[in-house]
């Protein structure tokens, strides 16, 4: 039996893996004649963009409600080491180590927060990176409140002022209302650069600072942090802000693992991969996600977002069986690119277009991010087999709409 073995459950690998059975079905494959197996760390697909909001009730995804339906295997397991000349990949399971072999290697291992390196980091911080993570902040300001009142208990610091940074920030006054309903709720956004985000451009910006200011959010800018202890941190500017929670945001980097594939590596640690997401120099090990770096149009590259996620696992899917058996591969391509930012009880900011021109802002933006969050990047939930694997098919959508006038 040849194997695919599919390293990562997120955006991409999940649906490599469902892009797979879905070609595997559609080749009428005989029953034993190829395995597909999917490998990560929690037993769970962790909708990842949404570890910012209050709600973390329907985040997290038992893999088996959609990997089990299709007949696709998944191991739960923390990658360990890649062995591209033996085909084989080491894993850590609960029951000790093991050496899987492969055909064809889907990597997919996603990206993981930058971690700084700063005095108190380690001990003093929380984030958003994984489910867990997000959990543990949530849980942590839920508690604010049984704690002793101190000048710090009802304010949050957060690092880094780019997308991920902005929307918890702006999320954060309505955790701190919740839980310290007597309070007076205090954000401050730190960043390096001399502006809010730095990376979205300057037609959004100004729209990000009007809600910034509505909500009440300070900004602490063109400063870095130097120390972070549990009652408060110290910005390179002298200032010393007290308070209980500090949210780290600063930025993502490829999964450590993409080193173990030869060839370069962009910035991110993006292994490059061409329009069929075969990694470059490679025959029979093909990557997906924020671990990949494909450029889409001819002349932009990948973000590392689930937008390009998605389909780049549906295509990787699709073309590690159709090169498994000898069929011809399809190229990814995508011919548009929107953002859609969440800025809390304001409302949201959608762009359209590489130079992220205002599409929409405000209430009507903030409809489009609920449904993109909450329906539009799920896998179909209890679906049957021909409903999860058609949602899998090698496409890409189209931007999310508006009702006619809706903007």
């Amino acid at each position: 039996m040849a194997r695919i073995l599919v390293l990562g459950g997120g955006f991409a690998g999940l649906w490599a893996a469902v892009g797979a059975a879905r070609k595997v079905d559609e080749m009428g494959a005989p029953p034993g004649e190829v395995e597909i197996l999917l490998v990560d760390r929690n037993p769970y697909h962790n909708i990842r963009v949404r570890n910012y909001e209050i709600d973390l009730a329907d985040v997290a995804i038992s893999l088996g409600e959609v990997l089990d339906p299709i007949g696709v295997n998944h191991l739960t397991a923390e990658v360990q080491t890649i062995d591209i000349a033996k085909q084989q990949v080491g894993v850590a399971t609960r029951d000790g180590e093991k050496s899987l072999t492969y055909d064809r290697l889907v990597l997919a291992l996603g990206s993981e927060l930058a971690r700084p390196n700063l005095p108190g980091l380690a001990g003093n911080c929380f984030d958003v990176d994984t489910y867990s993570a997000a959990v543990r902040l949530n849980t942590h300001i839920a508690a604010l409140g049984a704690s002793p009142a101190s000048e710090g208990r009802s304010t949050v610091v957060v690092v880094g002022a780019a997308f991920t940074g902005i929307e918890v920030a702006t999320e954060m006054p309505s955790k701190l209302r919740r839980a310290l309903p007597a309070g007076a709720p205090r954000v401050i956004l730190v960043d390096h650069n001399a502006v809010v985000g730095a990376t979205i451009g300057a037609h959004a910006r100004p729209i990000i600072c009007e809600a910034l200011g509505k909500l009440g959010i300070e900004t602490r800018l063109d400063t870095k942090v130097t120390a972070i202890e549990s009652t408060g941190i110290a910005l390179a500017s002298g200032e010393i802000i007290p308070t209980q929670t500090v949210v780290c945001c600063a930025g993502m980097r490829a999964s450590p693992l993409t080193a173990t594939l030869p060839g370069k590596r962009d910035r991110f640690g993006r292994v490059a991969v061409d329009p069929f997401m075969r990694v470059a120099g490679l025959t029979n090990v093909f990557a997906a996600g924020d671990a990949a770096s494909s450029q889409v149009d001819g002349e932009h590259f990948t973000v590392m977002s689930c937008q390009f996620a998605r389909p780049m696992g549906r295509f990787a899917g699709h073309n590690v069986v159709a090169d498994l058996l000898g069929r011809p591969m399809l190229p990814l391509r995508v011919d548009w690119y929107v953002t859609v930012l969440d800025l809390g009880s304001w409302g949201a900011l959608y762009t359209m277009g590489w130079d992220r021109q205002v599409f929409s802002r405000g209430e009507n933006a903030k409809a489009v991010k609920q449904m993109i969050n909450q329906q539009r990047i799920y896998p179909p939930r209890m679906g049957t087999r021909q409903d999860i694997l058609a949602g899998a098919a090698p496409i890409v959508q189209t931007p999310p709409q508006y009702s006619a006038g809706r903007r």
